[in-house]
């Protein structure tokens, strides 16, 4: 089972266990990490999902914030979500938006999108975020 911390867009946090998950869902279920608890969470409550490899993390970990030689298809994006926090990562797929972002819409296909984050040391593996928290997304 993969591994997730699943952040509000009120701010809270839940993680656990991909139970149900799927780009275009209405909603993800997640089995809570420690209670083992099912939660099912309307897609339109979350800010993003967080793919990580464990949830306990690093703390004393600097994450290295600049862009590396991920390679040339992988297009450089940075992400400012609606409450201010801001991502940089790599989108290796076609871009969220068609014909540029026009973020007032929801996105061409799916729910959201995946960036992989900059530092390949990071806890986080994967990312996806959902389209309704993005506030601005930069093509780099």
């Amino acid at each position: 089972m993969e591994k997730v911390v699943l952040r509000y867009k009120d701010g809270r946090v839940k993680k656990g266990y991909i139970v149900f998950f799927s780009e275009n869902a209405d909603h993800v279920e997640i089995k809570e990490y420690k209670t083992e608890r099912h939660i099912k969470v309307e897609m339109d409550e979350i800010k993003a999902l967080f793919f990580v490899r464990s949830f306990e993390g690093d703390p004393g970990y600097k994450e290295k914030k600049r862009y590396d030689k991920r390679g040339v298809k992988a297009k450089k994006v940075f992400v400012k979500f609606k409450d201010k926090e801001t991502v940089l990562g790599y989108i290796d797929s076609e871009l969220p938006w068609d014909k540029g972002f026009f973020l007032e819409k929801e996105p061409a296909k799916g729910k959201g999108f995946y960036i992989f984050p900059v530092d390949e040391g990071s806890n986080n593996i994967k990312i996806f975020i959902v389209a309704s928290s993005v506030e601005d997304l930069t093509l780099i």
